[in-house]
């Protein structure tokens, strides 16, 4: 019996052993592959931050300079920043204002031709960018649309719209019926219902849309090129201003992507915990 025992003990502290290695290889392997992804944004910090004749200096020991960002300020620089900030603010918004109301109605709704007008929808999303150019480039010029932040908006309206409705219909799914009908039971209209019941359950949701439609209006760089020109230039083109004939100002290039990183980064800190929610919802079936 005692042989036994020991033999148990032994199995048993060889299990844990093993168990800890490869809890231990597993977080070594985590902080690893976190530093290869990490590593290009690392590196253009640091670039930011060096004197730009030791730019490209492999020195880890360097003095601190504000030079680039004082550069950016002095320049036009903030005001395609303000541009870009503005323009995804009000595409994101518009884009969940039409498209929220839309994929609750698409959802819950039974109606002829639902399903080809969902197709419908998801279709406008696959079809490249330059497919859409020449077309947006001559109806904004005989609206005046060109070189407006209003134009720029509504041409990333029309790409956001199909995310935000196929993504917000897998949420608004996930609720079930019997509360909004509960509700209508208790004398509650449709909107009210809609707006006090239905929406607050899937607000984590809603958190990951945004941020999705925000990154994907922030990062935008093919619509703003053709579409603007002086008044509506947004970030990421006014970065391609810095790769000039004399040189490439990578100073300047560095605390640029330092700065249009910023905004993204602290909005989904902001709600990380929505977005992971939301991003994980629908995952299992009840």
């Amino acid at each position: 019996m005692s042989e036994k025992l020991a033999l148990e003990q032994v199995s048993g502290s060889t299990r844990r052993r093993k168990s800890f290695r490869l809890r231990g290889s597993r977080e070594v392997a985590t902080w690893l592959l976190l530093l290869a992804v990490l590593s290009p944004f690392l590196w253009m910090v640091v670039m930011a931050f060096r004197p730009a004749i030791e730019v490209f200096d492999l020195s880890l020991w360097f003095t601190p300079t504000l030079d680039a960002f004082r550069a950016l300020w002095q320049g036009n620089f903030l005001h395609s920043f303000g541009n870009s900030l503005l323009v995804s603010t009000l595409s994101t918004g518009l884009s969940l204002v039409i498209g929220v109301p839309a994929a609750w109605v698409l959802t819950r709704w039974q109606f002829p031709g639902r399903r080809y007008v969902a197709l419908w929808i998801l279709v406008t999303r696959m079809a490249p960018p330059i497919a859409f150019t020449i077309p947006f480039y001559l109806a904004w010029r005989w609206l005046g649309l060109q070189d407006t932040v209003i134009g720029l908006a509504i041409v990333y309206l029309t790409f956001n719209l199909a995310i935000v409705i196929w993504l917000m219909q897998t949420f608004f799914a996930a609720v079930p019926p019997a509360l909004e009908e509960a509700a209508w039971l208790d004398g509650c209209s449709i909107w009210r219902t809609f707006w006090t019941i239905t929406l607050p359950l899937v607000a984590p949701g809603l958190a990951a849309t945004a941020i999705l439609c925000f990154i994907f209006s922030w990062n935008d760089f093919f619509y703003a090129l053709i579409l603007t020109r002086t008044q509506a230039v947004t970030a990421p083109v006014a970065i391609v201003n810095f790769l000039q004939y004399e040189g490439w100002e990578w100073s300047k290039i560095a605390a640029s992507g330092t700065l249009v990183m910023l905004p993204v980064v602290a909005f989904t800190l902001l709600v990380r915990r929505y977005l992971v929610h939301g991003l994980t919802a629908g995952g299992l079936k009840d």
